[in-house]
């Protein structure tokens, strides 16, 4: 089954389409909060990376049109990256402008920012680019205390990894409160900002795979490339051309192979 397939009859709205994809995923490491104990199988589905192979699985699971939703117990397992391409998919395939956006969330952990993804959609109306969090269901906007619209995330409840890097750099942000687990610190957001130039190349990646000028500690950041990266990202419209170019650089572009972080092994795409 094509995309296109897949995707016909869903509604057009970004609204509407973040609802479906509630309805067909559920986080990983938030299961538990909907009663769930995930299997080995259901933690693998984590780790698949093209939005046409997730849908394919939650086809073969459950063939019922992609609106119905599935209990929590049947649906595909993802992390915040799942959530986002697939709702981008949906926006594109519905004819808008969407496109998925690497940074830290400050609304899971108070004082933190952690490792996150969204979606940033183009809203003809505002004639602005608006965030959503199309992972934030009920369930969720209950556990984390949402106090804000998940369908337009505030600019400073989501920061872009290029913007968290620029605050950090500039000092006006502590490096150590990026990142998730007991990993923070600039490598961290250094990551995110080549994650987020290469999504904005249309290369959407797990959030642990690693590649090219990504390092594990600060010492080792080529802090230049990081500053040049960090502002055409912010602004990726103004700078689409050098986006383009830089994203050819080896050091940024995806290879053929990359290094699953969470598996502890070099992976072919």
């Amino acid at each position: 089954m094509t995309l296109d397939q897949a995707f016909a009859g869903l509604p057009k709205d970004p609204a509407a389409l973040a609802g479906v994809v509630q309805g067909l995923l559920v986080h990983e490491h938030i299961a538990p909060a909907y009663g769930l104990k995930l299997s080995d199988a259901q933690h693998g589905e984590a780790h698949v990376r093209p939005v046409e192979e997730m849908v394919r699985q939650i086809v073969a699971h459950d063939p019922r049109p992609l609106d119905r939703a599935r209990a929590p117990g049947e649906r595909q397992v993802g992390v915040c990256r799942h959530f986002t391409l697939l709702h981008v998919a949906m926006l594109r395939r519905a004819g808008l402008r969407a496109r998925a956006r690497c940074g830290f969330g400050a609304y899971f952990e108070k004082a933190k920012f952690l490792d996150h993804w969204v979606t940033e959609y183009w809203n003809e109306d505002r004639k602005a680019w608006l965030l959503i969090d199309a992972q934030l269901d009920a369930r969720q906007r209950e556990l984390f205390k949402i106090a804000f619209d998940p369908l337009d995330v505030p600019r400073d409840q989501f920061l872009v990894a290029g913007d968290a890097w620029q605050r950090c750099r500039a000092g006006r942000a502590d490096p150590n409160a990026f990142g998730i687990l007991d990993m923070h610190g600039l490598w961290f957001v250094g990551g995110n900002v080549i994650r987020d130039v290469a999504a904005l190349n249309d290369h959407v990646m797990l959030p642990w795979d690693v590649w090219g000028a990504m390092k594990q500690n600060d010492a080792e950041l080529d802090t230049a490339l990081f500053d040049r990266l960090a502002a055409l990202a912010i602004e990726p419209d103004r700078h689409f051309g050098e986006l383009r170019a830089i994203y050819q650089d080896p050091r940024v572009k995806v290879p053929d192979t990359v290094f699953n972080a969470v598996r502890n092994r070099p992976e072919t795409l």
